[in-house]
């Protein structure tokens, strides 16, 4: 911690804000490992049970969506099989709705992971820029090797320093984005692949609730008139 509190006092006035990406970054890599273990572990083995679920009781998939709504996925089939004896097409419409609003869930705090690893370096560079000043400044050609030469060190001590800092904060975070931007890639094509299983199980129970009202033996019932 010591150690720490010298490197920021070396690297300057572009430590404060440093520190204060490299806190931020760490924070949002705990929470969105957390959520991607939550997701990867969970989702999968639960669309394959709805989908099992689906094509003989309705009501009991839509039960088990229930318990697991903090699944993107779960929500997504759950906004679509809801809909009470929807066409086809409008059960596709459902699911691209509801994949759209998903989209800004597994997404979050990209934006913020972009910036951090934008204004890191930048901001190293600031360091670099504002230390070689110093150097620059303290540079007394009357007295080259005497007492002035210190702050000469001080300020390209600051700047590589900064430079340093900012490069770190922006390759760590830099390497956790792209891990979530893998599993954001992965989890749309998950997204397309069971809605799309999803909308094949609907097009067959239609296709035959259809065909049971046509067949001859429901219209003989329907249109059974009493012997008088």
């Amino acid at each position: 911690m010591q150690r720490l509190g010298e490197l920021v006092a070396t690297a300057g006035i572009v430590a404060v804000p440093l520190l204060i990406f490299s806190v931020v970054a760490i924070a949002l890599v705990i929470e969105r490992s957390i959520f991607w273990y939550r997701v990867n572990k969970r989702q999968t083995k639960v669309a394959k049970e709805v989908l099992r679920d689906y094509r003989h009781d309705q009501e009991l998939a839509k039960q088990r969506l229930k318990r697991q709504i903090n699944l993107p996925l779960a929500r997504i089939f759950l906004a679509a099989i809801d809909l009470d004896d929807a066409e086809p097409d409008e059960l596709a419409l459902a699911i691209s709705g509801a994949i759209q609003a998903e989209i800004p869930v597994i997404k979050r705090f990209n934006n913020i992971f972009d910036t951090i690893i934008a204004l890191a370096p930048l901001l190293g560079l600031l360091g670099t820029v504002l230390g070689l000043i110093q150097s620059f400044g303290s540079i007394d050609l009357g007295n080259i090797g005497g007492t002035e030469s210190a702050g000469v060190t001080s300020g390209i001590s600051e700047a590589l320093t900064s430079t340093a800092l900012g490069l770190v904060v922006a390759v760590f975070t830099l390497f956790f984005a792209n891990i979530f931007r893998g599993f954001y890639l992965r989890q749309i094509a998950l997204f397309q692949e069971y809605t799309a299983e999803l909308e094949l199980v609907h097009r067959r129970y239609h296709r035959r609730t259809i065909q049971h009202f046509e067949s001859p033996e429901s219209l003989e019932v329907s249109y059974a008139t009493p012997d008088h």
